[in-house]
């Protein structure tokens, strides 16, 4: 599995389980990194996955306003814990990471969707970053 892969497949984990715990991402994310430097049968927490739960934190509110005002007929605390997860993570790194083409963003996040939601979640996921997509430019300048 390709390095960014399974960085990006840490940093939904620890968007999920902050969610699930109720606790903020960067606690987490501090969490595991505690863990992975005590228990050498944790694996080290790659900088690309730092880099996208930190930058996660750094627009959280606005990428939920983003996903709230896009997310046709869905409110997002009624929204699957792991789909709202997928789009956090996906819509950070389309949207605010310079690094990754718009198409290599949506494909990572359907392909975790596909691992690790519904038959019906892919295509949600699809859908919903295509949109932030094409809006792109404008939803960065209305930060």
């Amino acid at each position: 599995m390709a390095a960014r892969n399974k960085a990006r497949k840490r940093a939904f984990q620890i968007l999920f389980e902050a969610d699930q715990r109720g606790e903020s991402v960067l606690t987490v994310l501090a969490d595991w990194v505690r863990h992975s430097r005590s228990d050498t049968r944790q694996p080290p927490v790659a900088e690309y996955t730092m880099e996208l739960v930190e930058g996660y934190a750094k627009y959280a509110n606005r990428i939920d306003d983003l996903i709230v005002t896009y997310a046709v007929d869905w409110e997002i605390d009624r929204m699957p814990v792991v789909d709202r997860n997928i789009l956090r993570l996906g819509a950070y790194e389309l949207i605010w990471e310079d690094g990754t083409p718009d198409a290599v963003a949506i494909d990572e996040a359907v392909q975790i969707a596909k691992e690790f939601s519904t038959d019906d979640s892919p295509s949600f996921v699809n859908g919903l970053l295509a949109r932030f997509k094409d809006l792109k430019p404008n939803l960065r300048r209305e930060q």
